[in-house]
């Protein structure tokens, strides 16, 4: 086990609003990047609530730092389908956050990705959008194997939400 500094614990159980709490977490993260081993503790062993707002965390800390997140993506692309909505939310959009700089890493995600394109949830559907968009975007060698999909999607689809993230992309990559 990961000796940790109870710092994220603590921020967790703050009494702050939950935006502020994980702005607080992120900015912490930034500024002493070995917390997100503390995240990741409380991510595999806290309660859905806990692991959601540790998923939420990743997302942003994928944006900025996308070095801090990568060793972890295992464990992310393991949890695309878990239980807790707010997990299902912010890890594809970490692993999304991730496709730029770690193209052929995040690929062994599409699979689990494209289970969450069908769950009932729009917000779920849309944060697996968003990371199988960015992986496209950003993969040329697997736009032919994921295009055909991407249209079944989008004829699927009711949400116009979630179809437009299908569409941006196809306009971005020109197709």
């Amino acid at each position: 086990m990961i000796d940790v500094s109870n710092k994220i614990k603590d921020l967790l159980n703050s009494p702050m609003k939950p935006k502020e709490r994980v702005g607080k977490i992120v900015e912490s993260i930034k500024t002493d990047t070995s917390l997100f081993n503390e995240v990741m503790e409380i991510f595999r062993t806290g309660s859905d609530v806990e692991k959601g707002t540790c998923a939420e965390v990743m997302k942003f800390v994928s944006k900025d730092k996308p070095e801090v997140v990568i060793p972890y993506l295992d464990e992310l692309i393991n949890n695309i389908n878990h239980k807790a909505s707010r997990v299902k939310w912010g890890v594809p959009e970490s692993i999304g956050n991730l496709a730029k700089n770690y193209l052929k890493e995040v690929q062994k995600a599409i699979p689990n990705l494209l289970k969450n394109t069908k769950d009932k949830s729009t917000v779920v559907r849309w944060c697996a959008g968003y990371a199988i968009s960015e992986i496209v975007k950003y993969n040329n060698e697997i736009q032919d194997e994921l295009i055909p999909k991407i249209n079944d999607i989008i004829k699927q689809e009711k949400n116009n939400g979630v179809k437009n993230v299908y569409l941006k992309v196809l306009k971005n990559i020109n197709y």
